[in-house]
């Protein structure tokens, strides 16, 4: 990928980002070709990111998938502002369990994307490619395919099964055991719901995307199945050699406006905060293995932040890569991210393994995009259905510390799963109404 250059042209069009991606995959499914990868909510300083069409390629090993996002290509040209292509890909959680188990999809995946379009802050759409040839028609191509009237599409159903609370309830408090006997600090223990999947992954992403408006969704797709993440979270963002990760812990509802007042009481939580402190402490101590002495800081602690159905704590730490760092070395420093194992990390990790009854799969990994222009961006993967073989599972769960109560754990996963139940038309409990575009 030597002597490439960024080239860009500014559309017309001013579709939706849930319709442009409609748009693209009815494009590709009628030409035969690999569907388009989406990152809609705040990535890169752009509202959406999305590639027309990427090919996925599996990774087994940890290295191997570590490896992949510093793979890039020198570009010249004027790139401010522009993503113009990259690697789309995702790191699944269980490429480093200890258990070594799996869920049926790929450990890790990665595609190359030569040309992207992307909408920008003022909701204009850009054709963007990282090239070596002529690609003089595509822009226009493009633009007429998100010119084309509004795919009206059938909302996927399933109907998600609990898993029975007292076995969530026993792991919380083994965990609680555990800490209490100074193995580890917090550890975060989840469950998974499972059903019938019944459409195409693609409308669902679409509907979460219009109705939820996550900050880091993510779609990618293969013939394994499917990913739909509805991520509020951060993992990693790089620009140049400026690192920076923004921890989620802490939660309570925010389901109408009866829960505004949980705000204030979030950010006077002993737990919730010292949760979210001791995460924001292992995400410096784990940015620190790679960034030049001195520079890891943390501009934003406990900020109160909206998303759907939930009111979040997070932090936000910085850091400057250290000479002769790359993105492997970053991601060998800092997965899986530390606000969804816990702290100790490596104990975290092996206690998950121990108490969680199932694989997680790309739940609690990360996906995103590696540009030679633009950087790195990568969500944790939280919210996120993976979806294969007519089955969809959901990961759920949240932070354990010293004082947590099994019950209270037990309705922050309702919480938290209430609105992605929404988009099937269902609820986990009497109370959580339907998604809605009220939510952020």
């Amino acid at each position: 990928m030597s002597g490439m250059r960024l080239v860009r042209e500014l559309l017309r069009s001013r579709t939706t980002p849930d319709q442009a991606f409609l748009l693209l995959c009815a494009r590709a499914d009628s030409l035969g070709i690999p569907g388009p990868a989406a990152l809609c909510g705040r990535w890169f300083g752009s509202r959406a990111v999305v590639a027309p069409t990427v090919e996925l390629r599996p990774f087994a090993e940890v290295e191997e998938a570590f490896a992949v996002p510093a793979r890039q290509p020198h570009v010249t040209g004027e790139t401010g502002g522009a993503v113009g292509g990259g690697w789309f890909g995702y790191l699944s959680y269980d490429l480093t369990d200890p258990s070594r188990r799996g869920t049926g999809i790929p450990k890790a995946s990665w595609g190359w994307a030569d040309h992207v379009l992307r909408l920008d802050e003022e909701g204009r759409w850009w054709f963007e490619a990282i090239v070596s040839g002529d690609v003089s028609g595509l822009a226009s191509e493009l633009e007429s395919v998100l010119d084309a009237a509004p795919i009206a599409v059938t909302q996927p159903s399933a109907r998600l099964e609990w898993p029975v609370p007292a076995e969530h309830g026993e792991a919380v408090k083994s965990c609680v055991h555990a800490i209490g006997e100074g193995e580890l600090f917090q550890a975060n223990i989840c469950t998974r719901l499972r059903g019938t999947f019944e459409g195409q992954p693609s409308a669902l992403f679409a509907e979460g995307v219009r109705t939820l408006a996550p900050a880091k969704a993510a779609y990618l797709g293969g013939e394994w199945g499917a990913l739909v993440s509805m991520s509020p979270e951060l993992f990693l963002a790089r620009s140049g050699t400026r690192v920076r990760s923004t921890p989620i812990k802490g939660t309570l509802p925010r389901r109408d406006e009866r829960d505004a007042a949980l705000a204030t009481a979030l950010r006077k939580s002993t737990k919730d905060v010292a949760e979210n402190v001791m995460i924001t402490d292992l995400v410096r101590n784990d940015l620190g293995r790679v960034c030049e002495v001195g520079s890891v800081r943390v501009p934003e602690l406990l900020a109160v932040r909206e998303a759907p159905g939930v009111w979040h704590l997070d932090s936000t730490v910085t850091g400057v890569l250290a000479p002769g760092r790359d993105d492997t070395e970053l991601l060998r420093a800092t997965f899986p991210p530390g606000s969804v194992t816990g702290a100790p990390k490596l104990r975290a990790l092996d206690l998950i393994a121990e108490l969680e009854a199932e694989p997680r799969g790309c739940y609690t990994g990360a996906m995103g995009l590696a540009s030679p222009v633009a950087g790195l961006e990568l969500n944790v993967a939280i919210r996120t259905f993976e979806i294969r073989s007519g089955e969809v599972t959901l990961g759920v769960g949240g932070g354990i510390t010293a004082d947590s109560d099994p019950d209270a754990e037990w309705l922050e996963c309702l919480h938290k799963a209430a609105p992605l139940e929404g988009l099937f038309g269902t609820t986990a409990q009497p109370g959580f109404p339907r998604a809605s575009s009220a939510a952020s």
